[in-house]
């Protein structure tokens, strides 16, 4: 067995993934994470709680490995429209990369969210809330003319989900989505700064 005080929340997290990779989220335990590291599964638990905690985790920063980046074009500088068509052509592209790359791994952590209700309604949280800001810099500056920011970021979302939702994957290779998805960003952008009616 390794040494398990130099065992940190990291490491595990990264076996985890491994693990997660090897059996999928339905068969992979604790046990076979501890077993991976080379440690009792106590080890594990002083860290994480339980095996729900733990899958939490691991949902949350795969989570963030799409949310992070997004982050630069959200706070970013130049006009509100383009920051918004970059923002959703970022996400989408992150999206479909990764379920280009390794479908297999996707589909894992796809399943894992989805068992992680809370890692996944924070995520969402986190991209309204970036789009939210976009919106509100848009108002700020003129190019945009709605009411409530937070309320356009988590309408956009839902707008686009389509384009970055795994429950759409199966659609993300067909020709011309690239096409759609320029077409209902125009359509949200037209939205965005039309004056609402009095």
């Amino acid at each position: 067995m390794s040494d398990a005080t130099a065992l940190t929340a990291d490491r595990i997290l990264d076996t985890a993934e491994e693990v997660l990779r090897r059996y999928g989220p339905a068969k992979a335990t604790v046990l076979d994470v501890a077993r991976a590291l080379g440690v009792s599964h106590g080890s594990v638990y002083r860290h994480f709680a339980s095996k729900a905690a733990l899958r939490e985790a691991v949902a949350e920063r795969w989570l963030a490995r799409v949310s992070t980046p997004l982050i630069e074009v959200a706070t970013g500088a130049g006009p509100a429209p383009q920051r918004l068509r970059r923002w959703l052509a970022e996400l989408s592209g992150t999206k479909r990369r990764m379920a280009r790359e390794d479908p297999e791994l996707f589909d894992n952590f796809h399943q894992l969210a989805t068992l992680s209700e809370g890692a996944v309604a924070t995520h969402l949280e986190v991209l309204a809330g970036q789009l939210s800001l976009i919106v509100a810099d848009g108002v700020a500056a003129g190019e945009f003319t709605v009411p409530d920011a937070a309320l356009a970021g988590r309408a956009i979302l839902q707008a686009t989900a389509r384009f970055h939702h795994p429950a759409h994957r199966a659609e993300w290779s067909e020709p011309g989505l690239d096409d759609d998805m320029a077409a209902v960003v125009a359509l949200l952008i037209d939205g965005l700064r039309t004056r609402p009616a009095r």
